[in-house]
């Protein structure tokens, strides 16, 4: 498999980051709401404690990005990309955030578009790893668990553990299972902790990954600094044609919730998601592509209940393959709002699925002109709209 250059990785990073609604700071800083905010989101993080993401601080930084733009000003989620260079390895790499969605559906977003952007990059083989530190109340449960633990077989553990015991036992734990050590990876399941409102968040993100026949695993090993992650974390393993793992994965691709970042560091609770995805062993250009240009979009996207909500990323992800640009509300359950942000945008069709075209596997598609609508079966939605639209 070819390699692609830094600058073309980019140029289809930045396409895949439109196509699923992400913008650049730079555009949502023309926001009315935005230009009009006077108080900056005052934050104290500091280059230290970016690094706790042990993504070099990409994917923590999304906060001075949502601060000094003021996006904190923009009603409802905010979705925006930064084409990134790797501090030190200077390697190319775009990270993507979703701020002020509470519900699942941001972590199903990131993954989707993730997945879309490695499946243009001819990496079709891969595996999604999930696992989830759960909310403030999960964490300080399964922390006393795994302080009892590990006290127990202290006499087990290496020294450089030990040190790290004084600090906190998760930094202890991240250690040991990087370290491949026994203690580490017998240890407690974090899954095993977590409050209900954690556990119906991450078994909305399973479904989601079973709905979309995303492969997958469940990794309870798979873990972020207590400072930065809360609730879900995810990252994508690559396999080569003949499925073994990569010795070096040529794509790093890694992403979870950093609310709690937010909150240590604002003292506001504003939910907050994102992931890092870099191209190893190949420099960033000087100057990030530009999103290719494209028409107004056509087509909104109106969905109610998370099961719609769930197969309409896949929706997006085909139309994207058909060069058809989307327009979605990602938190947003009201239909007459949803069809009022589609008007206001001037598209010209809007796809609707709600809970009985989920069943039934349709979609009501409603021409916003002609003021009609009629069922589609949701496999020939596509074509129709391709049609449609090259008229």
């Amino acid at each position: 498999m070819d390699t692609p250059t830094a600058t073309d990785f980019l140029k289809t990073a930045v396409d895949t980051a439109e196509f699923f609604g992400f913008r650049s700071p730079d555009e949502l800083k023309k926001h009315p709401e935005c230009k009009s905010c006077k108080d900056r989101l005052q934050n104290s993080d500091s280059a230290a404690e970016r690094k706790k993401d042990d993504l070099h601080g990409m994917l923590a930084s999304g906060l001075s990005v949502y601060s000094d733009a003021r996006l904190n000003g923009i009603t409802g989620p905010v979705l925006f990309y930064s084409a990134d260079r790797v501090p030190r390895s200077g390697e190319a790499a775009i990270s993507l955030h979703v701020f002020g969605v509470e519900k699942s559906i941001a972590e199903a977003v990131l993954i989707q578009a993730v997945r879309s952007l490695l499946n243009e990059l001819g990496h079709e083989n891969h595996v999604v790893r999930v696992n989830s530190l759960g909310d403030a109340d999960s964490v300080t449960r399964y922390v006393r668990e795994l302080t009892n633990y590990l006290r127990k077989r202290i006499d087990h553990m290496p020294a450089s553990a030990r040190e790290l015991m004084k600090e906190h036992a998760l930094t202890a734990l991240m250690h040991l299972i990087e370290k491949q050590e026994e203690l580490g990876l017998k240890s407690p399941s974090p899954l095993e902790y977590l409050s209900d409102p954690s556990r119906k968040h991450f078994r909305e993100i399973v479904e989601y990954l079973d709905m979309s026949e995303t492969p997958y695993e469940i990794d309870p090993k798979l873990m972020g600094h207590h400072h930065c992650y809360s609730d879900a974390l995810f990252a994508v393993d690559l396999f080569d044609e003949d499925g073994h793992p990569y010795e070096q994965q040529p794509v790093y691709a890694r992403g979870g919730r950093y609310s709690e970042f937010i909150y240590r560091n604002t003292k506001e609770r504003t939910p907050a998601a994102g992931a890092v995805v870099v191209l190893r062993d190949k420099k960033a250009p000087v100057r990030t592509p530009r999103p290719t240009q494209v028409e107004t979009p056509s087509v909104y996207i109106v969905r109610l209940g998370f099961g719609p909500k769930i197969r309409s990323l896949l929706r997006v992800d085909e139309l994207r393959k058909h060069g058809i640009q989307v327009h979605q509300d990602l938190a947003c359950d009201s239909l007459s709002t949803q069809l009022r942000d589609a008007e206001s945008r001037g598209v010209r069709y809007t796809i609707i699925i709600g809970q009985k075209e989920f069943v039934e596997r349709t979609v009501i598609l409603r021409d916003m002109h002609a003021r009609s609508q009629e069922h589609v079966p949701q496999d020939q939605i596509t074509s129709r709209l391709r049609r449609a639209v090259a008229v």
